[in-house]
C-alpha cells in the first residue's frame, strides 16, 4: 500500500486493537516487567510503542525497565483535597500509537477524572479506536473468582473485571512464580517497602494463599487453553470428539446461599471449552417452596444471565426427580446442590433430604454438595389430588386410636384428681391433634374412640357402656359433634393453606414466562421447550390443523390444548391435573399470540421490498432533480459561446469550451440514465438484486469513477481488505454509494492527508469506514448532512455530481444497511458504512486489487 505519506504510522488504524493480558496469581510475580520486555521486544521489531500509564511501584527493576520506552504524561484529577494520576485517555487517542501499554487492568478511576468509571473500560475504547493494547491483571480481579479470593485470602475484592473481556483478549499470557519464589522476591524488598514486608507475608501471601491463588490462575486459563483447541478442531475441519463438552446444573430455591452456588457452578463450567451453565428452580407442587423470595430469585437470575447461563423454572411433584429429570433432559454432565442444616433427629423423622435423594438418582451425573453458612428454607406445594403424604394418611388413624388409649391409661392413674369435664377437654385436645396429624378423617377415628373410652371409664356405671344419668348422655354427644366440628375446621384450615402455596407456585411458573418473554425469548421454539420442560412432559409440539380423533389415548398420553384460533398443542408424556391444565392454557394463550406475531412478522416482511424499491425510487428522484441544472447551465453555456458570432475564440479556447460542454453532458446522461432506473422502479422493472460480494470487486470500480489521477493532492488510502468476508448488496448501487462517500471525503480532506478506507466484520455484518482529516461537522448538524442538497462545510459547492448523502443513506437502507457519521480520532470525519455478511462467504467471488490509489 502507497499514497498514505511519511506519517503513515501515527496515521488511525480504524480495524479493532489486539489485546495481550499478562495474568498472575499475586501481585509481585513480575507481570509488569513482563509487560515492560514485551514493549522493548516490539520497539526493536520497529513498532511505535507507548507506555500510556505503568504503575512501579517503587520498584527498581521495573523502574530501570521503563527506560527507553516513550512514556505519555498521565492526567492529574483532584479528588477530596488530593491529586491523583491517571491514564490521559484522549491524549493517547489523539498520539494514536502502534501499541500501548496499560498497567493495572482491574483499577478504578477517580469519581469526576474522566468518561468511564473503571480503566477496563478505557481500554475497551482504545481497542475500539484501533490500537493495540498490553496490560497485566491479577487473577483475584476475575468477577466470577472474587468471592473464592475473599474466603482463601480474608480480603474482599472490590475492583474486578468482567470475565467476557478478558476471554476477548487476543492472548493471555500466565506470568507463573511458585510460592516460595514469591515470598523469596519479598523478603529481599523488590516488592514491598521493608516496613510491610513482615506484615505481607504473614497475612496475604501465606504459602497457602499463594498456592490456592495459583491454582486459580492456573485452571481459569486451562479454559482458554481448551477454547483454543475448539478453534484450531473446527478450522481444521477435525470431526472427532476429543473431549466431552460440560454442562453443569445449579439448583436454585431463592435461599440466601444462591449467590454462592452459581458462582461455584460457573466456575466448574468455565474449567472447559463450551462449558454451559443451567440454573433450574422448582415450583414444587407440594408445596415446599412458600418460604421463597422472589427477589432473591430475581437477583439470582439476573447473577445467572451476568455469567452466561440461562435459567429455567419448572413445576414438579418431587424436587429430587424433577430435577434429575432436568438435568437428564439437558444433557447434563453435573449438578450442582447446596447442602441442608438438618440434624439427625430430623433427618431421622422426614426421611432423606432433597440432596440425598438426587444423589441416589443420579446415576452418571455428577452431584456436587456445596456447604454455605445459611441454608435456604425450602416449601412444599400441595397436590389437588392429595392433601396428606402417605405417611401422615397412614400415621392419622393409628394415632386416632392409639393416642385416646394412651390417654385413658394416664387419666386412670389420676382417678379422683380431676373431674369429667376436665377429663372431657383432654380427650378434645386429643382429638385436634390427631386431626392435625392426619385429618379430618383420622379424628372421627379418635372422637369415636374417645368417646367410647369416655364412656367406659368414666362416666358412671364405670365398666360398662350402659348410662344411666341422661345428662352423661347428651355431655358424651355435645362432645362428639364438637370434636368432629373442630378436626374439621383443622382440616379445611390445612387444605386453604396448601391450596394457597399451590397458587404461589403457578403465579411463581407465570411469572418466569412473563420474564422470558419481556427479555425476547418468545419465539415459538423457545415457548414450546419452555412448555414441555415446565410440565416435565417428553415432547411438545404446535399443530395448526385439527388433531386427530386418537389424541388422548393409548399408552402415550397425548392432550391437546387450543394456542389461538387455529393452532393447538399436542402435549406426549404424563397426564396433567386439573390445576396444571390451567397453567398450561396460559402458556398455550402466549404460543398463540407468538402464532400471530410471527404471521404479523411475514407480512411485514413481504411488504419491506416494496418498502425498499420506494426508498431507493425517493433517493434517486431527489438527487437527480437537483443536479440536473448544473450539467445543463454548463453545456448550454458552452454551446452559447461557440455560437456567438461576435466573439472570435482561438483554437485553445474553442478546444476548452468543447471540453466542458462534453464533461457537462457526459454529466447529464449519467443523470438520464438514472431518471430511466427509476422510471423502471416505477414501473415495477427494476428491483435490487442483493447477492454476495466482496470491496474487492466493486471498490476498485468506485475508485476508478472518481479519476483521482486527474485531481492533484487527492489520495486514498486503502486498508485490511483481504480478511474481510463477502457482503450481501446489490454491486452497481454499492459502487455508487462508496464512490459519493469517498468524493465527499476527498473533498474535505487535506492535500497531504489521505483518505483512509477501512473494513471490519463484526456479529454477522461487514462495516466499511471511510475517515478524513478534514473540518468534520458539527454533531448538531450532523442529521442534516442527510437531508437532500446539504453541502455542510464544503470548499467546493460546485463540485461533484451532487447525488449527496441522502442518496448515499437511501440507497444503503434499501440494501438492509446502516449509514451514519463519527468523529475521526485526531480531527476529521468518519462514515461507517455496515451492510450484511454474506450468508455463504465462499459464494463471493474474490480477486485482487491495488490497495492503495495513489495521488
Amino acid at each position: 500500500m502507497n499514497g498514505a505519506g511519511p506519517g503513515a504510522a501515527a496515521e488511525p488504524v480504524l480495524r479493532p486493537g489486539r489485546l495481550k493480558v499478562f495474568l498472575g496469581a499475586a501481585p509481585g510475580v513480575g507481570k509488569t516487567y513482563r509487560m515492560l520486555d514485551e514493549a522493548h521486544r516490539r520497539t526493536a521489531r520497529g513498532a511505535d510503542v507507548v507506555a500510556g500509564f505503568v504503575e512501579c511501584h517503587g520498584r527498581r527493576h521495573t523502574e530501570a525497565k521503563l527506560h527507553g520506552l516513550e512514556a505519555l504524561p498521565p492526567a492529574e484529577h483532584g479528588y477530596r483535597g488530593r491529586s491523583y494520576a491517571e491514564l490521559d485517555r484522549q491524549a493517547l487517542l489523539s498520539r494514536r500509537p502502534q501499541v500501548v501499554l496499560i498497567d493495572e487492568l482491574a483499577h478504578t478511576n477517580v469519581p469526576g477524572g474522566g468518561r468511564h468509571a473503571k480503566r477496563w473500560q478505557d481500554v475497551e475504547e482504545v481497542l475500539a479506536a484501533g490500537i493495540d493494547v498490553v496490560t497485566t491483571l491479577n487473577i483475584q480481579h476475575l468477577e466470577s473468582l472474587s468471592d473464592v479470593v475473599e474466603k482463601i485470602t480474608g480480603v474482599p475484592q472490590r475492583e474486578t473485571v468482567p470475565d467476557e473481556f478478558v476471554r476477548r483478549a487476543d492472548e493471555i499470557e500466565l506470568v507463573d512464580l511458585p510460592p516460595e519464589g514469591l515470598r523469596r522476591r519479598m523478603a529481599h524488598g523488590n516488592v514491598y517497602p521493608p516496613e510491610r514486608i513482615d506484615a505481607s507475608l504473614a497475612n496475604y501471601f501465606r504459602p497457602g494463599n499463594l498456592i490456592a491463588l495459583r491454582e486459580l490462575a492456573l485452571l481459569w486459563l486451562a479454559g482458554r487453553v481448551d477454547e483454543a483447541l475448539h478453534k484450531y478442531r473446527t478450522e481444521h475441519g477435525i470431526g472427532g470428539v476429543w473431549e466431552t463438552r460440560e454442562r453443569v446444573v445449579v439448583a436454585l430455591t431463592g435461599g440466601p446461599e444462591g449467590e454462592t452456588l452459581i458462582r461455584r457452578a460457573a466456575r466448574i463450567a468455565g474449567r472447559s471449552a463450551g462449558g454451559e451453565l443451567l440454573a433450574v428452580h422448582v415450583a414444587r407442587s407440594d408445596g415446599l417452596a412458600a418460604g421463597v423470595s422472589h427477589a432473591a430469585l430475581a437477583g439470582q437470575r439476573a447473577l445467572v444471565e451476568d455469567l452466561g447461563g440461562s435459567y429455567h423454572s419448572v413445576v414438579g411433584d418431587e424436587v429430587p426427580n424433577a430435577l434429575v429429570d432436568f438435568a437428564t433432559a439437558e444433557n447434563a454432565t453435573q449438578l450442582v446442590l447446596g447442602t441442608s442444616r438438618r440434624r439427625r433427629l430430623e433427618r431421622f423423622l422426614t426421611g432423606r433430604g432433597i440432596g440425598e435423594t438426587v444423589v441416589a438418582l443420579s446415576d452418571d451425573i455428577d452431584v456436587h454438595m456445596v456447604t454455605h453458612e445459611r441454608a435456604g428454607g425450602g416449601r412444599l406445594l400441595p397436590s389437588r389430588r392429595r392433601t396428606l403424604p402417605t405417611s401422615r394418611l397412614v400415621a392419622g388413624p393409628v394415632a386416632g386410636v392409639l393416642l385416646p388409649v394412651l390417654l385413658t391409661l394416664a387419666l386412670d392413674r389420676m382417678r379422683g384428681t380431676l373431674d369429667l369435664t376436665s377429663e372431657a377437654l383432654l380427650f378434645l385436645v386429643a382429638v385436634v391433634g390427631v386431626a392435625c396429624i392426619g385429618g379430618v378423617a383420622s379424628a372421627l377415628v379418635a372422637a369415636l374412640t374417645a368417646a367410647l373410652l369416655l364412656n367406659y371409664w368414666f362416666m358412671p356405671p364405670i365398666g360398662e357402656f350402659t348410662m344411666s344419668d341422661p345428662d352423661s348422655l347428651l355431655a358424651l354427644a355435645v362432645f362428639a359433634i364438637v370434636a368432629a366440628t373442630v378436626a374439621a375446621a383443622a382440616d379445611r384450615s390445612l387444605r386453604l393453606s396448601r391450596r394457597a402455596a399451590r397458587a404461589t407456585a403457578e403465579a411463581e411458573t407465570m411469572s418466569s414466562l412473563a420474564g422470558s418473554i419481556v427479555r425476547g425469548d418468545q419465539t415459538i421454539p423457545a415457548l414450546l421447550e419452555r412448555t414441555r420442560e415446565t410440565f416435565g412432559m417428553d415432547s411438545v409440539e404446535l399443530a395448526t390443523d385439527s388433531p386427530g380423533p386418537g389424541a388422548g389415548s393409548g399408552p402415550d398420553p397425548t392432550l391437546v390444548v387450543a394456542a389461538g384460533s387455529d393452532a393447538h398443542l399436542v402435549l406426549r408424556g404424563r397426564r396433567l391435573t386439573s390445576s396444571e391444565r390451567r397453567v398450561l392454557a396460559a402458556f398455550a394463550a402466549h404460543v398463540g399470540a407468538a402464532v400471530e406475531r410471527t404471521r404479523l412478522a411475514e407480512a411485514a416482511a413481504e411488504v419491506e421490498p416494496i418498502k425498499a424499491a420506494d426508498r431507493l425510487r425517493t433517493a434517486l428522484l431527489r438527487a437527480v432533480s437537483h443536479d440536473l441544472r448544473t450539467p445543463l447551465a454548463g453545456a448550454l453555456a458552452s454551446v452559447t459561446s461557440l455560437r456567438n458570432t461576435e466573439v472570435e475564440f482561438s483554437e485553445a479556447d474553442r478546444a476548452e469550451l468543447l471540453a466542458s460542454a462534453e464533461v457537462s453532458l457526459n454529466r447529464l446522461n449519467g443523470l438520464v440514465e438514472n431518471l430511466l432506473d427509476l422510471s423502471r422502479l416505477q414501473a415495477g422493472a427494476l428491483t435490487l438484486e442483493l447477492r454476495a460480494t466482496t470491496l474487492e470487486e466493486v471498490l476498485p470500480a468506485a475508485l476508478d469513477s472518481l479519476d483521482l489521477h486527474s485531481a492533484p493532492g487527492s489520495a486514498v488510502d486503502v486498508q485490511d481488505l483481504e480478511s474481510v468476508p463477502g457482503l450481501q448488496a446489490d454491486p452497481p448501487l454499492l459502487e455508487r454509494v462508496l464512490a459519493n462517500l469517498v468524493g465527499n471525503a476527498v473533498r474535505h480532506a487535506p492535500a497531504d492527508r489521505p483518505v483512509l478506507v477501512t473494513a471490519s466484520s463484526l456479529s454477522g455484518r461487514v462495516e466499511i469506514r471511510i475517515a478524513d482529516r478534514g473540518p468534520g461537522i458539527d454533531p448538531a448538524d450532523r442529521e442534516r448532512a442527510f437531508e437532500p442538497f446539504q453541502r455542510l462545510g464544503d470548499r467546493d459547492n460546485t463540485a461533484g455530481l451532487g447525488l449527496g448523502l441522502a442518496l448515499a443513506r437511501g440507497l444503503t437502507e434499501a440494501m438492509n444497511g446502516t449509514l451514519t457519521p463519527e468523529d475521526t480520532p485526531g480531527g476529521g470525519l468518519t462514515m461507517v458504512l455496515s451492510l450484511p455478511a454474506a450468508p455463504d462467504p465462499a459464494a463471493a467471488p474474490r480477486r485482487s486489487t491495488s490497495g492503495t490509489t495513489p495521488s
